[in-house]
């Protein structure tokens, strides 16, 4: 998929500033704001990543930075998704802004933290919620392993939600040159490629920073969930996984009312 979207990239003040940054002491917003550009440039990215806020007040930092003369908005780009797909892993995020790209990771509450469930809480900030109904909201699980595929649709299935899947991280790609899901349920261990590099890249492209991504391994290590969270992710969903925690986490994930069950169960 290729877009074209407006763009802003650090001047050379802006530059000078970032750059001796660890010298002279800056906002811890405005630090964020100037690495974001560096990372990224593009608007989606910036607003994905600073999701906690109302849109509006991101756009007049955005305004003010401009005004400032740090940052300049350029001709709107091409962006293609092969082409970001081609950058090495992991994307050039400045290491002491690191903390910054999932700061907010957590149990989501008490009944959610029982199913292995973790959720960016600012990634939700100012979502609205969903008003699809779930035969009306589609989701794409990516994985190779064809039991573990069969057993995301039955439970996805089994919620009334309308199931796509691919085995891989090209087929992937295809398939979202053609259309956009509500949400995808990715792997991390894919046979063809790692999922957390499938996620910063998706992530890169404007057409994909909003859509709901949950990580969905058997990976549960600390710093593998922290990865996920930093490179973007909605929620991560640790296998084993029970009956109904697919339907859970996508319904908290998209806002929307979620009932718990009292005993969990794990297949």
């Amino acid at each position: 998929m290729a877009d074209t979207y407006k763009f802003f990239r650090l001047t050379s003040q802006g530059r000078s500033l970032w750059a001796t940054r660890s010298k002279a002491p800056l906002p811890l917003q405005y630090r964020r704001i100037l690495g974001l550009v560096d990372y990224a440039g593009h608007v989606e990215v910036i607003h994905s990543e600073l999701a906690r806020y109302p849109r509006k007040v991101v756009d007049e930092w955005l305004s003010e930075f401009e005004a400032k003369g740090l940052i300049e908005a350029i001709a709107g780009q091409e962006v293609k998704l092969s082409e970001i797909a081609r950058k090495v892993e992991p994307p050039p995020i400045p290491p002491e802004d690191l903390p910054f790209f999932g700061q907010d990771v957590s149990f989501a509450d008490i009944s959610l933290s029982r199913l292995g469930v973790y959720v960016a809480q600012d990634r939700l900030g100012n979502r609205q919620s969903a008003t699809k109904r779930p035969s009306e909201t589609s989701t794409l699980v990516v994985e190779d392993d064809p039991d573990q595929r069969a057993l995301a649709v039955v439970r996805l299935s089994a919620a009334g939600y309308a199931v796509a899947v691919v085995n891989g991280v090209q087929a992937l790609y295809r398939m979202l040159e053609q259309c956009t899901p509500d949400a995808i349920f990715l792997d991390v261990n894919l046979s063809d490629g790692s999922g957390f590099h499938v996620l910063a890249t998706l992530r890169l492209h404007p057409s994909f920073t909003h859509v709901p991504i949950i990580m969905l391994t058997a990976r549960a290590d600390a710093e593998d969930i922290e990865r996920g969270m930093a490179f973007g992710a909605d929620a991560y969903v640790t296998k084993p996984y029970g009956p109904n925690t697919l339907d859970y986490v996508l319904r908290y994930v998209l806002k929307q009312e979620v009932e718990y069950p009292a005993v969990i169960e794990y297949s």
